[in-house]
């Protein structure tokens, strides 16, 4: 065999890992930090800090975000009409956090208005994705939550970065010119 294709010697089987070492092994992947917002149909505010977005389809234009079958707030956002993304500025790691833990109005002291759709929109945000709440599926331990952008607006600021466990801040390649 010539050392293009010799087996990988150095691969461990997933099978019976460790969840925090396969946590460990995700992280490996950066990603942008949001929070996810929503409205009840009784009007009480929603939201939550989730680095599991992605973008899914540019026509229809679809995301998707992930979220944990034990989050208490799993029944409310399954039921919204309409979820908003907001992306998060290197700036904002302390709201992140806001919207992490646990709290009775985790919107107390954060500047926002609600959208036409309902929920509500964070300012001074890297980007926001207002989209309707088109349908979820299995996940294994988490439910995914597909939506089409109905509202958007971005741009001014550098996006707020998760890796290995920790806060990151984007930067330009020094190798790369605009």
């Amino acid at each position: 065999m010539n050392d293009l294709t010799a087996p990988c010697a150095d691969l461990q089987d997933a099978e019976g890992r460790d969840v925090r070492e396969l946590r460990n092994l995700l992280g490996q992947f950066a990603t942008g930090v949001t929070v996810i917002t929503a409205c009840t149909a009784d009007g009480r505010k929603l939201g939550m800090t989730a680095n599991s977005f992605s973008s899914v389809s540019l026509t229809p234009a679809l995301v998707l975000w992930s979220l944990a079958r034990t989050a208490p707030s799993l029944d409310d956002f399954q039921a919204a009409s309409h979820f908003a993304i907001n992306v998060l500025g290197a700036h904002q790691h302390g709201l992140s956090g806001q919207f992490a833990r646990p709290a009775a109005d985790k919107f107390a002291g954060v500047a926002h208005a609600l959208s036409k759709a309902g929920p509500p929109v964070l300012d001074d945000v890297v980007a926001v994705l207002v989209c309707r709440n088109v349908t979820q599926y299995d996940g294994g331990d988490h439910l995914i939550f597909i939506g089409e952008i109905e509202q958007y607006r971005y741009g001014g600021t550098e996006p707020l970065v998760f890796h290995a466990g920790q806060y990151r801040i984007a930067a330009a390649h020094p190798g790369l010119t605009q």
